[in-house]
């Protein structure tokens, strides 16, 4: 799984600014632990799905972090768009 995508500025770590992202329209690739509380984890899921955004899954958070670049696990991280949703209309 290429979780190097992640070393990138234009991410975000973390359940809050998933979702964050989610709502925003900006999210365009999530990456999720599958280590992770399933009741914390499906609604993000869920959310993605829904929003056709590309799901990649790894086993654990402690790798999704270091591939994150933190000192600590990551249930969830994301490439986001800044250019996308709609304070981004690129006009």
């Amino acid at each position: 799984m290429p979780l190097n995508e992640l070393a990138v500025p234009e991410r975000v770590i973390g359940e809050k600014e998933v979702l964050k992202a989610l709502e925003r329209g900006t999210l365009r690739k999530l990456f999720v632990a599958m280590d992770s509380d399933p009741a914390r984890l499906t609604p993000i899921l869920r959310r993605a799905e829904a929003a056709g955004v590309e799901i990649e899954r790894t086993d654990s958070r402690v790798v999704l972090g270091r591939a994150c670049a933190i000192d600590r696990s990551a249930m969830a991280a994301g490439l986001v768009c800044s250019a996308c949703g709609p304070e981004g209309t690129g006009s």
